[in-house]
């Protein structure tokens, strides 16, 4: 994993802006640690960071291919190919010579045999630009999940480009301004494909590429979900789902560096470790490393919620023992949550205040603790998409509802006597009429809704669910996904997501409702594929998001530290806020109850204050 940055302009000499290009490299420091490049040519310039995974030595970026002292092709590369090693004999075998055993030289040359059509051909997480110096040309290449990142800025005579929108900000032609509908964007807690929230930039989205010639930006898809009549029966269904796990499991241990796995105690990530511990025994490298993440006194002094049934803790080192992990607990202190610094760090790699609070805050230090003794992790993320995990898959209003599931649980949350505060509680009346969050909600709705791929005849249930499956994948997701890279990448770890394999999502997708939830549960085809390498107290636990402190001391920290920013008539976020309301909170309502809106004030103060974001209303 790295951290990539370029520019292509048609009509200046870009070999006289090296210090242009640092300034770019220097922002995605964090993400590749081990080493840096930069790759001047007339009308292109490239940029790497390296997080060294893949052939230590010989993988340095920008990478070239020459012929007769010629650049036929040059490549800034971050993520992995996991079917790197059977089109390096793919490609051996029409005649290419590979002078590393990298999989960025695969891609190279991948696309020196097969042009565009190389997208076709690999299965990974991965964000890239090929610059081809013969036709002036760079096509901007991500993956069909949208796992690892890539941003772009169009310009007058060509383009900007990197992985974080940090690194395109860094960039002189480049403004970090936000007007209405971005702050909607980043308000909604929708993610829009394609959205990059600052205007005039864009993200490249899932399964698709850019191409950049003289004059012209081409987007284009190259993969997307599609309706398919499902033959298997289920007994079939399940076995497929079984093999396809342990052949995307076995790829993902591939790596020359210390790897684990992040294991919660839930059916996803203990599938995944169990998984891995049985493929690492057979290969004589076990046992397999796992990190769960836990809070001081939480287990002990668990209180159940609406969410939450049961602690993460026993479960995790029920599965460990299971599998004879070599398993550690990360823990985590009120005080490691309510620190300013830790705060600040998770916006700074976010650029932007959409998180969930104190859980991104939690998820950078475990990432952190970490990476101190391994370099990659596999992780859960995107099981309960694919499967149909969350309670609101099975909750026939949410279903029913015309929006996003997600928002409907969001707001029933925040609805009725004594409930919680909202997250935009304490904004302006008049700045929440202005970027109208529920239109820009109830569009992104409307939109997504016209993407969905169906089959003939298809009505009912099945045609709703496949509707709600396809929002998961294809928004939900990229939420939680965006989350996981830039708090991984901030500390220098590689997470790879298993569950996020396209041939997985693919099937699975296609697999009939009433056959994903055969046993009455959630997440029935993957209970079903795994049982056999976990115990039963694990396999038939309850679904149980993502660990949340319930210390109530953090709540009290929040409630101090937006005092603090109320009191200080400096600060630009008063301009956003409902200053009356936001002061009636602080002195009145509990700490539980304004725990969320706080989070948000202090986010986009934050933000506001490292980003110099520019608000054009």
């Amino acid at each position: 994993m790295c951290g990539i940055s370029g520019w292509v302009s048609y009509d200046r000499d870009l070999t006289t802006e090296h210090s242009t290009l640092a300034a770019m490299n220097a922002t995605m420091a964090l993400r590749g640690p081990d080493a840096d490049g930069i790759w001047l040519d007339t009308h292109a310039a490239l940029a790497h960071r390296r997080l060294a995974v893949i052939d230590i030595d010989g993988g340095a970026q920008p990478m070239t291919v020459t012929h007769d002292g010629r650049t036929l092709l040059a490549t800034t590369y971050s993520g992995e190919i996991y079917n790197y090693r059977e089109l390096r004999a793919e490609l051996a075998a029409r005649g290419h010579r590979f002078t590393t055993a990298s999989d960025t030289e695969v891609a190279l040359r991948a696309y020196l045999e097969w042009g565009e059509d190389l997208t076709t051909r690999l299965n990974g997480m991965y964000a890239f630009a090929l610059w081809d110096p013969r036709r002036e040309e760079l096509l901007l290449v991500r993956d069909r999940m949208g796992i690892k990142p890539l941003y772009y800025y169009p310009t007058g005579d060509g383009v900007l480009f990197g992985s974080e929108p940090k690194a395109i900000l860094a960039h002189p032609l480049a403004r970090a301004v936000v007007d209405a509908e971005g702050l909607a964007e980043i308000l909604s807690f929708v993610k829009t494909p394609g959205h990059a929230v600052y205007r005039g930039m864009r993200e490249l989205r899932p399964g698709h590429t850019l191409r950049v010639r003289r004059g012209a930006l081409t987007e284009r898809r190259y993969w997307s979900l599609e309706a398919r009549e499902h033959t298997d029966d289920l007994a079939t269904t399940v076995r497929h789902v079984r093999e396809l796990l342990d052949d995307i499991v076995e790829r993902q241990l591939v790596a020359d560096v210390p790897l684990c796995t992040l294991l919660s105690g839930g059916l996803d990530s203990s599938a995944l470790t169990a998984l891995a511990a049985g493929r690492l025994a057979r290969s004589g490298k076990g046992p397999v490393r796992s990190f769960a993440v836990d809070f001081v006194g939480q287990t002990e002094n668990f209180r159940p919620d609406a969410l939450r049934a049961t602690p993460d803790g026993p479960y995790a080192h029920a599965l460990a023992e299971h599998v004879a992990a070599d398993h550690r607990d990360v823990m985590l202190s009120t005080a490691d949550l309510t620190d300013r610094d830790n705060r600040d760090a998770v916006l700074i790699a976010r650029d932007l205040p959409i998180g969930i609070g104190e859980g991104d805050t939690s998820l950078y230090l475990l990432f952190k603790a970490i990476r101190e003794q391994t370099t990659v992790a596999l992780s859960g993320e995107s099981a309960d998409e694919v499967f149909g995990g969350y309670a609101w898959f099975h909750d026939p209003e949410a279903v029913a509802e015309e929006t996003f599931p997600w928002l409907w649980a969001l707001q029933r949350g925040f609805a009725g006597e004594g409930a919680a505060l909202a997250p935009t509680s304490l904004l302006a009346p008049d700045l929440l009429t202005k970027i109208d969050v529920p239109g820009h909600q109830q569009s992104q709705y409307q939109q997504a809704l016209t993407e969905v791929p169906r089959l003939p005849g298809e009505s009912g249930l099945e045609r709703r669910m496949r509707e709600i499956s396809h929002f998961h994948l294809t928004r939900f997701v990229q939420l939680l996904l965006d989350r996981k890279d830039r708090a991984s990448m901030a500390t220098g770890l590689e997470v790879r997501v298993p569950f996020c394999d396209h041939r997985l999502v693919e099937y699975v997708f296609n697999a009939p409702w009433a056959m994903k939830t055969f046993d009455g549960r959630e997440k029935s085809l993957l209970r079903a594929a795994t049982r056999d390498v976990l115990p039963d107290v694990v396999a038939d636990r309850v679904k149980s998001p993502y660990p949340s402190t319930q210390d109530p001391r953090y709540a009290e920290v929040l409630r101090v530290d937006l005092a603090t920013l109320l009191a200080d008539r400096t600060a630009r976020v008063h301009d956003l806020l409902d200053l009356p309301t936001a002061t009636e909170a602080v002195s009145s309502a509990s700490g539980s109850d304004l725990r969320t809106a706080a989070e948000t004030a202090l986010a986009l103060d934050t933000w506001l204050r490292t980003h110099d974001a520019t608000l054009e209303l």
